[in-house]
């Protein structure tokens, strides 16, 4: 594996990602997951873990470890074991977490994606099941902390990566394959605001060659953009702490994005310090091998077995195909624009370049778009069909995003826009820029390309714009010998 050297040290990130299940109610509990509510209101006796009350296995939560486990190509175990991490915080009721240590229910699998024109690949060691924790909250203004248990009991999938990032660019290109993956799959909202798909970083730095340096872990973080600058951040004060001579410590660290630097909360645990035991309260996970296979029969076709499908059926490039299964919506509108217009390519670019672009600039999502794939598609094949230029077209792309018109042929007609397909006419045009550019006529004949490209803009300007491109180009190499 390939990396860059920063200051002759090698970044080595490893992700451990809280995935929140979009489950109605709780892991071990009926209690409801709505976010939002009163702090409290949410919580029964379960997840207060009072006297007597035992946990009960939510089947949807583990429906949605199935669906992970073959989104990725894991293994699902036919059996798993559950845990009891043992740790004190104030917010944690019973003293403990539920989780999965020894056996997993997802083990191995990948997520693959590109970071720029390189395709990546990180390996997964596993997805587990556990319950959330509660949340302390820090009233700095009246000098008081108290404890909202709503979240305690939240089912999560904390995913866990082998050390196969090697850069901030890598990490966060991760984050957002594996985000789009929970989503496209429904198995979690998304909303990393609101916590339901938190990312902490496992950065460590070391001379190329040498074993894996002291890992130091980035909790909660809850942004790409937090994300990028956290490791980037973390990774220079590394380096300057072993160029100063000093050890890097094992540490659990926060970011803070007022002052864009890292924190040291506490020391870091290893896995003996928790004092993992089997939950004997729960019994064995058992997964038969129909519930995954009709699971399997069920889910919609992955953004990879999509993407690929694109590449097969439309003939868009890698790349392209990857970009466009982004999301459901953008794959979906781009498949509607390219089989209505017969314009694959043309649909990708526009989609890709112009209509990204705008919905970057507004901050919109896809499902934001104002123009219909079928106005896009018919503003493809005008230009397909040489009617207008692809200058002429960004006007069209303008009248239907802004909403002063729904008819492309009608915007071509009123605002001019064809294309002069007369040959008679462009000839007339080309003869004219000719006779009166002698110097760029003469330059061209002495080799120089420049002087052409200068001629084809005179007679765009000429013909108002309204001349083939393709058609002038044609036209002054027949004039010119």
């Amino acid at each position: 594996m390939t990396s860059k050297l920063i200051h002759g040290y090698e970044v080595v990130i490893g992700f451990e990602t809280h995935t929140q299940l979009a489950t109605q109610s709780k892991i071990f509990s009926r209690a409801p997951t709505a976010f939002g509510a009163e702090p409290n209101t949410q919580a029964c006796a379960v997840d207060l873990a009072l006297p007597g009350t035992l946990p009960v296995m939510n089947r949807e939560a583990v429906a949605c470890a199935i669906k992970l486990g073959l989104a990725l190509g894991s293994h699902i175990a036919p059996v798993s074991i559950f845990a009891r991490k043992n740790y004190f915080y104030p917010d944690l009721p019973k003293g403990y977490q539920i989780s999965q240590f020894e056996i997993p229910v997802v083990q191995g699998g990948e997520v693959s994606f590109f970071l720029g024109d390189e395709r990546k690949t990180v390996r997964l060691v596993r997805a587990h099941l556990e319950e959330d924790a509660g949340k302390s909250l820090h009233e700095d203004f009246i000098g008081q902390s108290g404890i909202d248990l709503n979240r305690a009991g939240t089912p999560l999938l904390e995913i866990v990566t082998e050390p196969d990032m090697r850069s901030s660019e890598e990490a966060v290109a991760y984050a957002k394959e594996l985000h789009k993956i929970v989503t496209w799959i429904g198995i979690c909202d998304g909303n990393m605001q609101e916590g339901s798909f938190r990312c902490d970083a496992n950065v460590s730095v070391r001379k190329p060659g040498a074993e894996l340096g002291t890992r130091r872990e980035i909790k909660n973080l809850n942004s790409f953009k937090n994300m990028q600058q956290a490791i980037d951040y973390e990774i220079r004060w590394q380096i300057e702490e072993i160029e100063d001579g000093r050890t890097i410590q094992q540490a659990t660290v926060l970011f803070n994005p007022d002052t864009g630097e890292t924190r040291a909360m506490r020391t870091k645990e290893d896995a003996a310090d928790y004092r993992y035991f089997p939950d004997p309260d729960l019994p064995p996970l058992v997964i038969g091998l129909d519930w995954v296979e009709n699971t399997r029969a069920q889910m919609t076709e992955l953004p990879r077995a999509m993407a690929a499908r694109f590449v097969q059926d439309y003939g868009v490039p890698e790349y392209d195909a990857t970009t466009l299964t982004q999301s459901k919506a953008m794959a979906a509108y781009f498949e509607a624009a390219a089989q209505a217009s017969g314009q694959a390519k043309l649909a990708s670019n526009w989609i890709m370049g112009e209509m990204s672009r705008r919905l970057n600039a507004g901050e919109m999502a896809m499902e934001q778009v104002p123009i219909a794939p079928a106005q896009l598609a018919t503003m493809l094949a005008r230009i397909a069909d040489g009617t207008i230029s692809n200058n002429a077209a960004k006007q069209v792309f303008d009248v239907l995003w802004t909403g002063q018109g729904s008819d492309v042929d009608a915007i071509v007609e009123a605002k001019g826009l064809k294309q002069m397909n007369d040959t008679g006419a462009l000839e007339k045009i080309v003869d004219e820029v000719i006779a009166a550019n002698p110097d760029n006529v003469a330059q061209f004949k002495a080799g120089k390309d420049k002087a052409f490209n200068a001629l084809v803009g005179q007679v765009m300007k000429a013909s108002k714009g309204k001349a083939n491109p393709q058609q002038a180009t044609d036209l002054l190499h027949a004039r010119l010998g």
